[in-house]
């Protein structure tokens, strides 16, 4: 589809219905598996870390159980971290580098943090590569008190005991040829809105929160991850996906106004982070390790904030 051509479902200048929802659900194919790619992986981790199925999630006859990792001998001394993935199912390192984040060096952490790992927040948009849950909603705007998906209020639940004791929280994103090709024309044919052409930045970048930005811990987790990648330039007006680039490699949404996945929890260390997997000059490999990166970044610098780096 170009940005000439009108999304081929709806009536331009329309929000959608019910029957617009259903019928682009039903062009949604499975394209590759939660159990063989996700659970697999989360099994074989019961022997280093605890499993916790915090949920299941049912469209139609597809189920899908909801996992988290967490740390062998759960210390209530230690802070919590928590790190997401897979909120928007077709950001593919999101998911994968949370997994192998828990598989290579959740134990280097042992002892100094409780760890809480979501690998795949939205196993339905995982199988099918999208960014919507199956009744086309984006899990990632709603992480609030009205909100509406089933994987949203899931994650928010498993968390919610815990909320106040967490410092650490990196959420796995991808920003992909995909977004301007398919789901931001999609987003704007389901709200009845002009597509308006952006501009897909090269390379990673984070996404802090305007309420509470910490720019030095921004800065830390580009410092790491620009070893593995490289790091989106602003474009011709100084920004990324259309906000101002504050520092290098990193701009800053509201998050809770938003009812982003960052702001499920109060931590004061929090970002977004945003791979970029269609890039010629990053591998998929790459993309995976960089995700570890900012994860490892994250938790380092809280680390040295609290004197114990």
């Amino acid at each position: 589809m170009t940005s000439s051509s009108p999304y081929p479902i709806g009536i331009p200048g329309e929000p959608w219905g019910a029957e617009h929802v259903a019928t682009w659900r039903q062009h949604q194919r499975v394209q590759r598996s939660y159990a063989d790619d996700v659970v697999t992986r989360v099994e074989a981790l019961r022997d280093t870390l605890d499993v916790v199925e915090y949920g299941q999630l049912a469209y139609g006859a597809d189920t899908y159980p909801l996992f988290a990792l967490k740390s062998r001998g759960w210390n209530d001394a230690l802070p919590c971290a928590l790190v997401t993935g897979g909120v928007h199912g077709y950001e593919t390192s999101g998911v994968h580098g949370a997994l192998q984040f828990a598989e290579s060096h959740a134990a280097d952490y042992a002892g100094r943090f409780n760890l809480l790992v979501a690998p795949c927040v939205s196993p339905w948009d995982y199988e099918r590569i999208q960014r919507w849950n199956a009744n086309a909603v984006d899990p990632n705007r709603q992480f609030r008190a009205d909100g509406y998906a089933a994987e949203s209020a899931a994650l928010a639940a498993l968390v919610a005991p815990l909320r106040e004791r967490f410092v650490v929280h990196i959420d796995l994103h991808e920003t992909t040829d995909s977004d301007e090709s398919e789901f931001r024309p999609a987003k704007a044919a389901r709200e009845g809105d002009a597509f308006e052409p952006g501009e897909i930045p090269d390379g990673f970048y984070t996404v802090g929160d305007t309420e509470d930005p910490q720019p030095a811990f921004q800065a830390a987790v580009i410092a790491a991850v620009a070893k593995v990648t490289h790091i989106a330039p602003p474009d011709a007006h100084g920004q990324i996906i259309g906000e101002a680039v504050v520092q290098p490699g990193v701009i800053n949404y509201p998050v809770r106004e938003l009812g982003l996945c960052a702001g499920v929890t109060p931590a004061r260390w929090r970002t977004t982070t945003e791979v970029y997997p269609d890039s010629p000059r990053a591998t998929p490999q790459q993309c995976n390790d960089a995700q570890v990166a900012a994860v490892r970044a994250a938790l380092d610098f809280a680390l040295a904030a609290a004197g114990q780096g």
